[in-house]
């Protein structure tokens, strides 16, 4: 019988030495691949879109409400002509 029991002792530390063993690797592997994913998926982030170049009929109506304030200060007589011509010849570039 002490044989017996011996053997039945020895069996259950190699069963819980095992179990202890592959829970400790099972931990660690899901670690890395939990790792493995983080980096994946910052890699693979796009980058931010470039910012859309301004639309070309938002300039020009501003272009035109910049011409219309110098006409009613030219009007009003607080631009003269030279004036005038020079800051338009600036807006229109």
């Amino acid at each position: 019988m002490p044989g017996l029991l011996r053997g039945v002792a020895r069996t259950a530390v190699v069963a819980g030495t095992a179990t202890a063993v592959s829970g400790r690797v099972s931990r660690r592997q899901q670690g890395r691949w939990a790792q493995q994913e983080a980096q994946q998926q910052y890699q693979e982030q796009p980058p931010p879109p470039p910012p859309p170049p301004p639309a070309p009929a938002d300039e020009m109506t501003s272009k035109i409400d910049q011409l219309k304030q110098l006409g009613d200060l030219k009007a009003q007589g607080v631009l003269t002509e030279a004036e005038f011509d020079a800051q338009k010849a600036r807006i229109l570039g």
